[in-house]
């Protein structure tokens, strides 16, 4: 079996590719160095060198918390390329494998979006519509399409983005951000119990911070 993991030299995506390697024969990792999403050039030499995989895990960091009005004009290019087109182009180019698995790492916010990170929302609410609908076409081959939301896991992100990090975690249903490993402890499941029915659905991996039922 066969692995891609976007985004995978830190965080979630590094997580994640971890747990893969316990359980695949191949993981392709990438990183900002050698596969910068916001990049389309770079995007393209990997789909020719990466024709086809049995999972695929599409992740990517994300921009800073900046009001709306203080966004420039050259970040709304940059992260429509990072946060959508890039995706866009890679699931039009590379094949999954009948019976394979797509994971969409996207964010809580898509959900319940807060004020500063309009930027980041905007691509990922938009990239989790086009997957939606196109879960249903994998499904005929037995793929299935998960995209999970992550709350607040214990990333440099996170700590990039929050000022007080013990009042923060205080703040929160569990008092405690998430693990890296457990999100990445998630995805190995699936894939090693053979979970094909769970399949474009989105799964707030959030510890309880959400409010909305459905």
């Amino acid at each position: 079996m066969k692995a891609i993991v976007l985004a995978s030299s830190k965080g979630i995506g590094k997580g994640i590719s971890e747990e893969l390697n316990l359980i695949c024969d191949t993981v392709i990792d990438t990183s900002t160095t050698n596969l910068n999403t916001s990049k389309l050039d770079q995007v393209k030499e990997f789909v020719e060198k990466e024709r086809e995989t049995d999972v695929l895990v599409l992740n990517t960091g994300g921009p800073p918390a900046k009001d709306f009005y203080q966004i420039e004009e050259d970040e709304w290019y940059k992260y429509h390329n990072q946060l959508f087109y890039s995706f866009v182009y890679i699931l039009q180019n590379i094949k999954i494998n009948k019976g394979g698995y797509i994971f969409l790492i996207s964010s809580h916010q898509i959900t319940e979006p807060t004020e500063k990170m309009s930027l980041s929302v905007a691509y990922r609410t938009a990239f989790s519509s086009v997957f939606k609908i196109l879960s249903k076409g994998y499904a005929k081959d037995q793929i299935s399409c998960i995209n999970i939301a992550p709350g607040p896991i214990g990333t440099d992100r996170l700590k990039g983005l929050v000022d007080d990090m013990d009042e923060f975690q205080k703040s929160l249903p569990m008092g405690r951000v998430g693990k890296v490993k457990e999100l990445s402890l998630f995805v190995k499941s699936i894939i090693e119990n053979d979970i094909k029915y769970l399949t474009g659905v989105t799964i707030n991996f959030d510890g309880g911070l959400s409010k909305y039922i459905f």
